[in-house]
Order: C-alpha cells, then structure tokens, then sequence
C-alpha cells in the first residue's frame, strides 16, 4: 500500500475529485452533509497517502490510509453520479 504505484494513484484520485469539486460544484449543491464530509475526508486522506506522509501513531495512520481513502473517494463519486 506505500508503494510509488499507490501514491500516485492517490494523489491522482483525490487531485482530480478536488478539481471537480472546485470547477463544477453544483451536483454537490444537494447533497447531504454527512456524505460530503466523506468525499472531503477521503480527498484529504488521498492527499496525505499521495504526498508520502506516514504517520506514526495508530489511530492517524488508520484515518489517514490509502484503503480507506479510496473507499470514501469512491463512495463518494458514486454519490455524486447517482445524485444522493
């Protein structure tokens, strides 16, 4: 999971859902607050894994991993195209 492979894919995930979210925000206009808070939690755990930073502590390495990244980012994009 922290190889070069993963961390680009990361970095490239959440680069390209932050774009999104900044150049067309309107399909997150109506969307509830809880599930947004799950997009942006995985974006910035895609950032964090994608720019190399390993935490030492447990609890922020769990938050903070690729795994857990990619489920949020992908839940959340498919909240975004079915319109939830």
């Amino acid at each position: 999971m922290y190889t070069g492979t993963a961390r680009r894919l990361s970095l490239l995930m959440a680069a390209s859902l932050a774009t999104l979210i900044t150049l067309y925000p309107l399909p997150l206009a109506h969307m509830s607050h809880g599930i947004l808070t799950m997009l942006i939690w995985g974006i910035c755990a895609g950032f964090v894994h994608g720019m190399g930073f390993d935490p030492q502590s447990r609890a922020w390495r769990w938050l903070f991993s690729p795994v857990l990244a990619w489920v949020l980012m992908g839940l959340g994009v498919v909240a975004i195209i079915t319109g939830r």
